[in-house]
């Protein structure tokens, strides 16, 4: 064997080795699990997703040492629905409000009186207790007084959804533990963007978000802030992030997104007047928001890396939602579109999973699959909520896995779709019943559907088939 081939290949046996040694000598010791939640983050708003417009250096550091899953998706695109899935492990339609509606909304989510009575044994704080951890919150809840935190057993830290939170969660960490810790450190923004079209909405133009109280507006106005040395001309031909691809609405759009629209006043009088400036500038604050974040998760993870439990953590980070971020001139959130349900799911494990990987293949919902996998590292392989969550562990560990679902299902206000590999079934309700099938490898923007090509004929029977009999047999 010639030198350096001799020296590449022992060099990646002893990386291996070392790997492996690590992951021993790890199974030995239950590991701390620190879960990170971003608020109304879309999957592309990363700069380790490939998008140049931001720097997500916090958020980069985990892909570069973990892993980063692409097909990762919400059980319901808006904030509570989304959060009773972390805590529970089950899709929010699973619950009802007082009035007996079906959860789909936020509304609906925080008027959960009672809970199922299987649920209370089998969330993902009963499970930890069980197991020896312990359970600390910091940062927004957004859950019904049933599934509140506190009233799960967790010790909140602080009620702050920003700076403060990121203190707290560091403060935490360097803190003396006895036993191992599940922390979660639930963080607002880039959730701040929402105050820029219902603040057009609410105030003429005079007032519009000038002079405009709250840490919130104030937040959102230093995003919207032009960087000091360019004119207008130079931002938004250099510094301003560009319309994208699918920025006019669907052909043949559904009922009921335009139901959705009209019911939401602040986001019809968007598509109705915004200009393409207003839009881009919107696109600039947001991704300032989100650069904001990161550095608040920069702080926690600081606090882990000099508390030297990095190694004995498993960080996970991932958000409830994202944004229409100008897609088909929407804003804002609860839409089926990719850009609303699909979001950022990383997993770090340093030294003991590899690192530096991007998962393209896995369908993964962030709400079914959370519980499992958080429970597989917790010593409680088999803990189980809806039954079709999976642990993500043998894939975050690189290890082989037999079968994996084709499939995954996202409930919404205004319907329910079903992802395939490279399709997508949605069916609204919300305005009467309606069907749409994208090809989404042909059509990734979702700018048209074909359900009504005859090509598509066994696939849309396909994921018929799909939602009828594996995501939502009851509807």
């Amino acid at each position: 064997m010639k030198r350096r081939r001799f020296l590449t290949s022992t060099t990646a046996a002893l990386a291996g080795s070392v790997l492996t040694h690590r992951a021993s000598a790890a199974a030995g010791k239950r590991p701390n699990i620190l879960f990170i939640i971003t608020d109304q983050q879309s999957s592309t708003l990363m700069s380790c997703a490939g998008n140049r417009w931001l720097q997500t250096p916090a958020m980069d550091y985990l892909a570069a040492n973990g892993i980063r899953f692409g097909l990762a998706y919400s059980t319901n695109p808006v904030c509570c629905p989304a959060r009773i899935g972390f805590m529970t492990g089950r899709f929010p339609g699973t619950f009802q409000s007082r009035k007996g509606d079906q959860v789909r909304e936020n509304g609906g989510g925080m008027a959960v009186a009672n809970i199922p009575p299987e649920v209370p044994g089998t969330h993902v704080a009963a499970y930890l207790t069980k197991a020896g951890y312990d359970l600390a919150y910091a940062g927004k809840v957004h859950l019904p007084k049933p599934l509140h935190p506190k009233t799960l057993g967790f010790n909140c830290l602080t009620g702050d959804q920003r700076d403060d939170c990121a203190r707290q969660c560091a403060a935490y960490i360097k803190g003396k533990h006895e036993r191992p810790f599940y922390l979660v450190a639930s963080f607002i923004n880039p959730h701040d963007i929402c105050f820029y079209a219902i603040n057009d909405y609410r105030f003429d133009a005079g007032a519009t978000r000038k002079g405009r109280g709250g840490v919130a507006n104030q937040r959102l106005l230093e995003a919207m802030q032009l960087p000091p040395d360019a004119g207008e001309d130079t931002f938004f031909a250099k510094h301003c992030p560009p319309l994208p691809a699918n920025h006019a609405p669907q052909a043949n759009e559904p009922k009921a997104v335009l139901k959705l629209l009209a019911i939401r006043g602040f986001r019809a009088n968007a598509r109705r007047n915004y200009t393409d400036k207003d839009w881009r500038l919107h696109r600039w604050a947001y991704h300032r928001l989100a650069e904001r974040v990161d550095r608040q998760i920069q702080v926690v993870l600081d606090a882990l890396r000099q508390s030297g439990q990095e190694e004995n953590t498993v960080v996970i980070f991932t958000s409830d939602h994202g944004d229409m971020d100008s897609a088909h001139k929407m804003e804002h959130k609860t839409a089926p579109y990719e850009e609303a349900a699909r979001i950022p799911f990383l997993v770090m494990h340093k030294g003991t999973a590899p690192a530096g990987r991007v998962d393209q293949e896995h369908l993964v919902s962030n709400g079914l699959d959370l519980l499992p996998t958080v429970c597989d590292y917790a010593g409680i392989p088999d803990a189980k909520a809806d039954p079709r969550g999976r642990s993500l562990r043998p894939l975050i560990e690189g290890r082989p896995v037999a079968a994996w679902r084709q499939t995954v299902g996202v409930e919404s206000q205004i319907g329910r779709m079903v992802v395939g590999h490279g399709v997508k079934y949605v069916r609204y309700d919300f305005a009467g019943k309606e069907e749409r099938l994208i090809d989404l490898r042909k059509d990734p923007g979702e700018t048209r559907h074909v359900t009504g090509d005859p090509a598509y004929a066994d696939v849309l029977t396909r994921m018929r088939t799909a939602y009828d009999t594996e995501w939502f047999p009851q509807v």
